[in-house]
């Protein structure tokens, strides 16, 4: 059964930053996106970035511009380096694989904490 591992979270003061890293414990050959979710305590997950196998990338609004994602989708890695964090970044971070080809599949990490307080 194949798992994504993520790391990389952890606690930061505002306007730190931190990276978090995911891989694929088997390869899954027919990935064609790949990006980071988070649920915050109360609220319901949300997409943060992704980018697709043809480069294509896209960023939660609160985001922009503070983080980047990258990674390469066919090797089921992804990266998602995070700027001038701020408090209501707080959440769990969540490593999404998506495959489109034969089947529609979601693979999800187990979710790793990111935490931004003074």
């Amino acid at each position: 059964q194949v798992q994504l591992v993520e790391s990389g979270g952890g606690s930061v003061q505002p306007g730190g930053s931190l990276r978090l890293s995911c891989t694929a414990s088997k390869t899954i050959r027919n990935a064609y996106a790949m990006g980071w979710y988070r649920q915050a305590p109360g609220k319901e997950r949300e997409l943060v970035a992704s980018f697709t196998r043809t480069g294509t990338s896209r960023y939660a609004d609160s985001v922009k511009g503070r983080f980047t994602i990258y990674g390469d989708v066919a090797k089921n890695t992804v990266y998602l380096q995070m700027n001038s964090l701020k408090p209501e970044d707080t959440a769990i971070y969540y490593c999404n694989l998506q495959t489109l080809v034969p089947y529609n599949v979601d693979y999800w990490g187990q979710g790793t904490q990111v935490t931004v307080s003074s």
